[in-house]
């Protein structure tokens, strides 16, 4: 841990707000001064939940919305309220912050992801502290990442980190509820069959955030199979955390690195539609890792376009992979079961390509057991 060069740190709403909403400059300004400290030597990507909340009392909520569209009200007032609180906060110490706002259409197609890497790293390399957060004013229900726990892993996958520090309201993963006496702190992860048996939480306790345990685990288990260990602890735990002194709760690394886009395609899209695979299709796919051609097809499900993300499916209705389509829904069904030679002769040269290829596929883990 104290060997990391590059640290992504995700720091939750109830770490940075109050119950109630609006910004909690104290609290912001302490983890300020623990990340421009770690800063000595190191690169530093910051992923900031707390615009939603920071924008409730403002708008005179007393709560988090349930609707999509109050929540893209709150993040539009609260995420200029949050990176005007980070900039004037990193200010004191002479470093500047960069805004970067995702969504999971960003990163899972291919220009786009180029496009986010780069950005991410040329802040980096030019000095500068990048702040990332879901772009939730103009996020969809399909294109969300869910929570930002799950965006920190992507994105430490993304700038290839070292680790990742995840920031709660609990100094770590317990064997149970943290507030019931006889439980006790898990120290280390090195797998999932250290968490088998173990009950883990759904809420947060502050009550602004989207995230609890559950979702933390969840982002450990994305990042450390990816190759990136993770730290989970408390806020008021930071300092010791990027210091490498002991604290919450380490993940060891249980994969390693894969092709970037893939990862996002696997963790953070949200499928279109669907095509549904004969055997021959599924083995070639799963087993040959070969591009999905027409003559596999045998019928297409939902609305999409090319580009999209679609599931694979098998005869039994199972999603074994996951690939960006080249053709539109309404395209597809007259292209099932049919040779691509066939349909270059009948439709043109366009039409002489894969439906979704080799490099635009992940498989996914139920299709690997």
């Amino acid at each position: 841990m104290a060997e990391a060069r590059r640290i992504v740190v995700k720091v939750g709403s109830s770490s940075l707000t109050t119950a109630s909403g609006g910004l909690d400059a104290d609290r912001v300004d302490a983890l300020v001064d623990v990340l421009a400290k770690a800063r000595d030597g190191r690169e530093v990507v910051l992923v900031s939940s707390g615009a939603i909340a920071a924008g409730l009392a403002p708008l005179g909520l007393d709560r988090r919305p349930r609707d999509l569209a109050r929540q893209q009200a709150a993040a539009s007032v609260g995420q200029g309220l949050l990176v005007a609180r980070y900039t004037a906060s990193f200010a004191r110490y002479g470093l500047r912050v960069g805004q970067v706002l995702l969504t999971s259409d960003d990163v899972s197609r291919r220009t786009h992801y180029r496009n986010a890497f780069r950005t991410l790293e040329q802040l980096l390399s030019m000095g500068a502290l990048p702040v990332v957060n879901e772009n939730d004013t103009v996020a969809t229900d399909e294109i969300r990442f869910g929570d930002n726990d799950r965006l920190a892993a992507l994105v430490a996958h993304l700038v290839r980190a070292d680790l990742l520090v995840l920031l709660s309201d609990v100094d770590g993963l317990y064997d149970g509820d943290p507030s019931t006496p006889g439980t006790s702190r898990i120290d280390e992860v090195t797998g999932p069959a250290d968490l088998e048996g173990i009950s883990i939480g759904s809420a947060g306790r502050a009550g602004v955030g989207t995230g609890g345990m559950v979702t933390k685990v969840e982002a450990a288990g994305i990042a450390t199979g990816a190759g990136v260990p993770v730290v989970l602890t408390s806020a008021v735990h930071a300092a010791d955390a990027l210091a490498g002194r002991p604290t919450g709760t380490y993940f060891h690394p249980t994969g390693k690195r894969s092709a970037g886009r893939l990862l996002w395609l696997a963790h953070a899209s949200a499928p279109r539609g669907a095509l549904r695979l004969d055997a021959g299709a599924v083995r070639a796919v799963t087993e040959r890792g070969s591009s999905l051609l027409p003559a596999g097809l045998t019928a297409v499900e939902g609305e999409f376009t090319a580009g999209d993300p679609v599931d694979l499916l098998d005869e039994t209705g199972r999603a074994v992979a996951r690939g960006l389509v080249n053709f539109d829904a309404r395209e597809l069904p007259r292209l099932l079961g049919r040779s691509t030679r066939d349909l270059a002769r009948e439709l043109g040269p366009a039409y002489e390509r894969e439906v979704v290829h080799r490099d635009d596929l992940v498989l996914l883990r139920a299709a690997r057991r």
